[in-house]
């Protein structure tokens, strides 16, 4: 739901704010490393939802409340009392909520504010692009506690940075700093600065996706979406069938108002205006 200042209200906790061309996704359950109850997990497929057919938004980025944590995963404490059909319920929903952010039309930028556990490493993995504050850790525990990750970590991990070390961190279940997850292409940036101790969300952090998003932004949505699509469907597919995705997604886009004022835009020497049409 929008509010009449322009954000979106998903209740407490998840915030939901416009900014210019940005939406962030502000997970806001501080007090307990904002991990993921079902309501959080609602709230940010309802805001996906929200976002995912307007293209005045070029980006979506995520990011944690307070210092320590980005997402510290399941809400243990609401998992110790549900009966074995509520967790698998919770799996399905979680699952759900994973692959709604992972297929939003916009690219989702992970800011990583702090430490990211089992299913907040995981969210992180279901975003396109992910930036990180020096002192953060990411680490799937899930094996620590008799399970594995569920939410998508032992697919999409393989994925990005190859099985070998994804095996070596579902395994033994250890934690990778900023840097060593810059190094195996886990993570693209890695932000030094510190904020201020009284911020309820990093503004260095939020300042290095700003920074991101006038780079993305400068891209024409349907050419951005189109892109992340290819790559998406692609991966996993033999060359010449992610040729042919790739041809399509192209041939879709002759034809488009955007593709018309970008050459325009080339011709006259000046910045193209794209509507997303």
């Amino acid at each position: 739901m929008t509010k009449e200042d322009g954000s979106l209200d998903s209740e407490n906790v998840l915030v939901v704010e416009r900014e210019g061309e940005l939406v962030w996704f502000k997970l806001n359950r501080s007090k307990v490393a904002n991990c993921l109850n079902r309501p959080l997990l609602k709230a940010l497929i309802d805001a996906c939802n929200e976002v995912k057919n307007d293209r005045s938004v070029r980006v979506v980025a995520i990011i944690g409340a307070g210092k320590k944590a980005f997402c510290a995963g399941a809400d243990l404490a609401e998992r110790k009392g549900m009966t074995q059909a509520e967790t698998l319920d919770y799996l399905a929903l979680i699952q759900k909520t994973m692959r709604t952010i992972e297929t939003l039309p916009q690219p989702v930028i992970a800011a990583i504010n702090g430490s990211a556990y089992g299913g907040g490493t995981e969210l992180a993995l279901a975003c396109d692009l992910r930036v990180m504050v020096e002192e953060a850790q990411l680490r799937l525990t899930e094996v620590k506690l008799g399970i594995i990750p569920g939410a998508g970590g032992t697919q999409r991990l393989p994925r990005l940075i190859g099985k070998s070390k994804a095996k070596e961190m579902i395994l033994t279940g250890a934690p990778i700093n900023a840097f060593e997850g810059q190094q195996i292409g886990l993570i693209h940036k890695v932000v030094t600065e510190k904020n201020s101790p009284d911020e309820v969300y990093d503004s260095i952090l939020m300042d290095a996706v700003r920074e991101w998003v006038k780079e993305i932004a400068t891209g024409a949505p349907l050419s951005l979406a189109a892109a992340k699509e290819a790559i998406d469907s692609g991966y996993d597919r033999d060359l010449e069938a992610g040729l042919a995705l790739e041809t399509k997604a192209y041939l879709q886009l002759l034809n488009t108002k955007d593709r018309l004022e970008g050459l325009a835009a080339f011709a006259e020497k000046r910045k193209p205006v794209y509507l997303g049409e």
